[in-house]
């Protein structure tokens, strides 16, 4: 879920304790499949061909490393970025996604690399090297969008049909949560707060698309890109029923809302519908979406 480089780095922070990973998350992983990489190689997935399964598999992106333990290939990954720290067991190391220095990542000698951002420096530094490069990108719209990352992931260690199973399970989940999100005559209007300069992710995001799934409306409109930084005007003059926070890391709760000029009129505000949310989950583009969904359909059935 790309962001403006600024939103991108602070919501990065997020997992190393944010984007904690879903790391300060206590609820429970999901299943991972176990066994040896199985499918059949070759495989070519974009501009990447891998004769054989791949044994040393880095991984630059947290929400990467979270698709690959989930379908099984967490024994193929061999070092992953700072911010990836969930699951627990993932090798943490101190490679960074938004600086990529090549000859770190050499150093690991990988069979794999797969990132989110950054392509056009990183794939070229790497191939240099020698070095297979897969780009699962950092701006899905849809979740549709997802479930192509995971397959790709999937056909390229060798779990194909882990991918699969994980998705269906995706899939159910969130069909489910959408049946159970309350029905209302009009819809909840929202504004999800990405950082408190106001960024929020839009109705062309896939939180966006995945809220709208469970019924709510967001204030900020806008099919043609991902994030918009809103005034606290705006905010103030669209009046949202909720507030979501997922920049909680960053230390901001429902009482600190609460306390900004003028936000005392706003009905989320007034009724005490201020969501916080963990960091993490909030910010990353994996199977943890359905933990985020799930958080969502529970607050608003609160909501009178």
């Amino acid at each position: 879920m790309r962001r403006p480089p600024l939103v991108t780095f602070a919501l990065a922070a997020t997992t190393a304790l944010l984007l904690s990973a879903c790391g300060g998350d206590d609820s429970p992983a999901d299943p991972v499949a176990t066994g040896t990489p199985g499918g059949d190689f070759p495989v070519t997935v974009g501009d990447v061909t891998l004769e054989a399964a791949p044994t040393r598999v880095v991984s630059l992106s947290p929400a990467v490393t979270e698709m690959l333990f989930a379908i099984g290939a967490g024994e193929q990954v061999v070092a992953v970025d700072e911010f990836s720290n969930y699951p627990p067991e993932a090798p943490t190391t101190d490679l960074s996604g938004f600086t990529v220095n090549p000859e770190a990542v050499a150093g690991y000698e990988p069979d794999l690399v797969i990132i989110s951002a950054y392509a056009d420096e990183v794939v070229p530094q790497l191939g240099s090297l020698g070095i297979p490069v897969h780009v699962a990108p950092d701006n899905p719209t849809t979740i549709e969008d997802v479930y192509g990352q995971i397959t790709d992931l999937g056909t390229l260690t060798g779990h194909a049909d882990e991918a699969a199973d994980l998705i269906n399970r995706m899939s159910d989940d969130l069909a489910k949560l959408a049946a159970d999100a309350p029905e209302r005559d009009e819809p909840l209007t929202y504004y999800f707060e990405i950082d408190d300069t106001y960024w929020t992710y839009t109705s062309g995001s896939l939180v966006g698309s995945l809220l709208s799934e469970v019924g709510l409306e967001n204030i900020a409109q806008d099919d043609s890109q991902v994030s918009v930084q809103l005034t606290a005007e705006t905010i103030v003059a669209a009046d949202p029923d909720v507030i979501f926070l997922g920049n909680t890391l960053y230390g901001v709760d429902a009482a600190a809302v609460a306390e900004r000029p003028g936000w005392s009129e706003i009905t989320a505000v007034r009724d005490g519908n201020i969501v916080e949310l963990d960091s993490d989950i909030a910010s990353r583009w994996g199977p943890r979406l359905v933990d985020l969904v799930a958080a969502v359909v529970d607050a608003v059935s609160q909501v009178e």
